[in-house]
């Protein structure tokens, strides 16, 4: 079974797949943590406790207490009682005390996996899937009981954590740090993982090695952030992409977090993540409970690869939902970089004619389309259709797109309102806002008020009527810019510092409403690009814009270092005109399609204007993204190049579950002279089996030697080549 206790000893054993996740009462009855990795087949590992050597336990060295509780592997540390490591809990009661002592009390093992209330977190399909446990720990002076919960993917190397608290006595508790997970490593000789950047260069891959003292990364923000995704991992040292213990951790959460790892003065690591404490508060009354969001937990033995997959086969199967969750995305063409605010229905449509044509089945309005918005100094809340620029109304636009045999898409910034909007003018204290100090413009525009339903309500009902107006099947929900000056109008004094948390819940409230009653909607996440490509919003929407950034070449970097957490299939991306409105690069139209293939596949541009040998290039594109399309969207994704070592050349691979087929794509970034062919070690194929390329179906060659010896990758001439090559099993 997943999960077992043991009485004699009072331990617990999580079992996931090939993974072992092992904790313990210890005395005092504090829950203690004994072991994380690869799975074991023993039941008691208490020894690794050390509870037979000093300062012993507080039942035979009561006097040393402190030193105990400094040393003792917490699993989930409480602040204020002599462990002066970094806690995962703090609270502060009605005399202002910040001591928190929580103790064992109860557990309980259940089928299936809990949902998180108002939270978006993994889900097991069927009861038989997974396994939760739930240990209940208090602290009676406090009047506290917290929830750890535990659960445990019986075919995947995942653990999931995260812990509910409940005011069970007579007086208001504030809770001032609530942390997911800790985990606690018997060792300091780590590399830390994680994938850092800014606007248009996110999810740039960083390694560093842990050291004594506090490492960490965070978000105070609003939004998980262009600057620090969620995400870490910590590894061996002498780990790499297919060998070495890594264990990955990524906060299922769109706002504010951290990441932190802590040498101890005995070179042990203790690592936690959470809902970052900075500026947070969150009074909890009596009877109230307060829910963490998920921290999932993946393990592996053989290197990030492995670790990366895990990550992806979760997240397509127990995280994303809805229509779209097992489908092809449709081929899209959105006007944004085709015509920026400079446009009409009369030109979309022109688009959608040429485009139609060609293949593309799906036309997105993007950014320009509502108020009076010619530019983005305007408009943001008033959503309702631009009459100057959308001659006829909305419909009639989609009725003709559609009579085309496209489908229609539409682009909103819900949570955002500007300062010149018929919005504002009404209710200009539904900006998030301190009273007596200015806001804060960036992006000519402030920030709505989500903790407030009836903000939430007044801008969903707008958005309803445009739903309700067209036949509108895909939504681009933007966010393009971060929080600040955050306090509410709507909310008591001692409530404000809960409005970096209200704030996203509203979001994801206003999300589900909008998933839950048009169910047939793709929805694509955005926000300024990549800020918030997070497995929070991957619960609501199928696929992520990967970033602004739509260069071919730039685009490796970023889509490398997304697929450490993860799959492709989530990644927006799309063909984009040259030279590259970020970066000014010219890359050859087949290399643009081959980096786009790997995300959704889309694009943007303006079809009427692009050169001739582009346009006809499209359907030829179109028909092998859509050969190629369910084996990149299903199968194993295996990095093979790293850009960020060595930057000349690129390369990946997807191999079918059954291993049947494999797609290999390579990307000659600069060409060099005098060079022989490159050699090219394949990955995740059967040994045992032999496979053609689909060109050449009389050669054929071993899995082994394919993966053991490889392929040469010659007769490219020039920078920003491509070249794919399909691998069938004979």
């Amino acid at each position: 079974m997943p999960i077992f206790y043991n009485e004699k000893n009072r331990s617990f054993k999580l079992t996931a797949k090939d993974t072992c996740y092992m904790l313990a009462v210890a005395p005092g009855e504090y829950l203690a943590h004994v072991y994380f990795g690869k799975a074991l087949p023993d039941d008691d590992l208490n020894y690794l406790l050390r509870l037979d050597e000093n300062p012993f336990t507080p039942e035979t060295n009561d006097r040393d207490r402190a030193v105990y509780m400094d040393t003792l592997p917490f699993e989930y540390p409480c602040h204020g009682l002599g462990d002066y490591r970094e806690h995962a809990f703090a609270i502060e009661d009605k005399k202002g005390a910040t001591t928190c002592d929580l103790r064992y009390k109860s557990y309980r093992i259940e089928d299936g996996k809990p949902a998180l209330e108002g939270l978006p977190a993994t889900f097991a399909n069927t009861p038989d899937e997974a396994q939760t446990l739930i240990i209940t720990m208090e602290d009676k002076a406090a009047g506290l009981e917290v929830d750890l919960l535990y659960t445990a993917f019986a075919d995947l190397d995942v653990i999931t954590r995260s812990a509910v608290v409940r005011n069970v006595g007579g007086d208001n508790v504030t809770i001032k740090r609530v942390y997911s997970a800790a985990v606690e490593f018997d060792s300091e000789k780590m590399d830390m993982i994680t994938l850092n950047g800014s606007w248009a260069r996110e999810r740039a891959l960083e390694r560093c090695r842990l050291h004594h003292g506090k490492q960490l990364i965070d978000s105070m923000r609003g939004e998980s952030s262009h600057q620090n995704n969620p995400f870490t991992a910590l590894c061996a040292n002498n780990a790499d992409e297919d060998s070495g213990e890594v264990y990955g951790f990524n906060f299922v959460y769109s706002g504010n977090f951290v990441s932190e790892a802590e040498v101890t003065q005995h070179k042990k690591t203790r690592y936690l993540m959470g809902i970052n404490s900075t500026d947070f508060e969150w009074l909890l009354e009596p009877g109230e409970a307060f829910t963490a969001p998920e921290v999932v937990m993946v393990y592996s033995d053989k290197g990030l690869g492995k670790m990366s997959r895990t990550f992806h086969d979760l997240y397509r199967q127990n995280l994303i939902r809805g229509e779209y969750k097992d489908k092809r995305r449709p081929i899209l063409i959105n006007n944004w970089e085709a015509t920026y605010f400079n446009f009409t229905a009369e030109k979309l449509v022109q688009i959608a004619e040429q485009a139609s044509k060609l293949g593309i089945e799906m036309l997105v309005m993007d950014d320009g389309w509502f108020g009076h918005r010619d530019s983005d100094n305007s408009s943001l809340g008033d959503w309702f259709v631009y009459e100057k620029k959308i001659e006829g109304g909305l419909k009639a636009l989609v009725d003709k797109v559609n009579a085309l045999g496209m489908k229609f898409g539409i682009w909103f910034e819900p949570e955002m309102i500007s300062p010149d909007s018929e919005l504002y003018k009404a209710h200009p204290d539904w900006a998030i806002q301190v009273k007596g100090r200015p806001l804060t413009l960036c992006r000519e525009q402030y920030v709505l008020d989500y903790s407030r339903k009836d903000v939430r309500d007044y801008i969903y009902g707008m958005m309803r009527k445009i739903l309700d107006n067209a036949n509108i099947e895909y939504i681009k929900w933007d966010m393009n810019r971060q929080l600040t000056e955050v306090a509410s109008n709507a909310l008591p004094r001692e409530r404000q510092r809960e409005l970096w948390h209200r704030y996203v819940l509203g979001v994801y409230d206003l999300m589900n409403r909008l998933t839950t009653d048009y169910p047939h909607i793709l929805l694509e996440n955005c926000s300024g690009g990549g800020a918030r490509f997070d497995p929070g919003m991957l619960y609501f929407s199928p696929q992520i814009w990967c970033s602004d950034d739509t260069d071919a070449i730039e685009r490796l970097k970023i889509q490398y270092g997304t697929s450490m957490c993860y799959p492709c299939s989530a990644m927006g991306a799309h063909v984009s005109d040259c030279p590259n409105h970020t970066v000014g690069r010219s890359t050859p139209f087949t290399t643009r399609g081959h980096v786009a293939m790997v995300g959704t596949f889309g694009y943007e541009l303006d079809v009427t204007k692009i050169p001739q040998s582009d346009r006809d290039a499209i359907p030829a594109q179109i028909a092998e993204f859509n050969k190629y399309n369910a084996l990149v969207r299903t199968g194993d994704h295996y990095r093979i190049g790293n850009m960020f070592e060595d930057n000349l050349w690129d390369a990946w691979e997807f191999v079918a579950k059954d291993k049947s087929e494999a797609l290999f794509e390579f990307v000659q970034v600069m060409c060099r002279p005098n060079e022989r062919s490159r050699r090219i070690k394949l990955k995740g194929l059967d040994p045992e089996a032999y496979y053609y390329e689909e060109s050449t179906p009389e050669v054929k060659h071993s899995g082994a030697a394919l993966m053991q010896c490889g392929v040469n990758i010659g007769g490219l001439w020039g920078d920003y080549q491509s070249k794919i090559m399909h691998f069938i099993k004979a």
